[in-house]
């Protein structure tokens, strides 16, 4: 049974007693459910597994439209997988809110322009990641345009680098895949970034 999410609702607890909610229109349509995995341990796939991914709509305004990454057969896609992540862990909760506020702040005011990313990824890749400022939490994106932004996995950075760490490198990876496929496909005119969005990939699958 597909699973329609059309408001997404982010509730991250400052302490104990105080709640704080924060909320994301989203269109994401993930198919045949699965048991998510307990203590959110990586799902990135082995290369020699490549796993079938659709690119999923989160959130569109008229500044810019931001998209995730839902593997196939799985319950939820990498954008969620990783807010549960931060809301699971009290100490990355702050961290969250502030990745959080900057998406909504992109989205509703000044779109997602490189300056406000830290850059990561291989040169000529677009691979950045959120916050830009000191964060123990880091979530990795692909950014196409200033209007278009797919956010994949992230979490807890205890380490130099992220390919220091094998589950921030595989988030990294997935994306830096994705970026390549994307790039074949736009120089083949089958997948065009538009000011918000983009187009050609409604039910196509990237083996990632």
């Amino acid at each position: 049974m597909p699973v329609k999410v059309a408001a997404l609702s982010i509730t991250i607890a400052s302490t104990m007693a105080e709640v704080l909610k924060i909320t994301f229109a989203s269109k994401i349509i993930c198919l045949k459910s699965k048991i998510y995995r307990k203590k959110f341990v990586s799902l990135h796939k082995d290369s020699s597994d490549m796993a079938k991914a659709t690119i999923q709509s989160v959130r569109q305004t008229e500044t810019a439209g931001l998209f995730t990454i839902c593997f196939e057969g799985e319950s939820y896609d990498e954008f969620r997988k990783f807010i549960m992540k931060g809301e699971a862990e009290a100490t990355l909760q702050p961290d969250l809110k502030k990745i959080l506020d900057a998406l909504q702040r992109m989205l509703s005011a000044v779109g997602f322009l490189e300056r406000y990313f830290r850059p990561e990824g291989k040169m000529k890749d677009r691979v950045v990641a959120l916050p830009i400022d000191r964060s123990r939490l880091r979530l990795y994106c692909l950014r196409l345009s200033d209007g278009v932004l797919i956010v994949g996995n992230g979490g807890q950075k205890a380490t130099r680098t992220y390919d220091e760490d094998s589950e921030l490198s595989g988030y990294v990876l997935t994306l830096q895949k994705l970026d390549e496929l994307l790039k074949s496909a736009e120089r083949k005119g089958t997948v065009s970034i538009e000011k918000t969005s983009i187009t050609g990939v409604d039910d196509k699958l990237f083996e990632l």
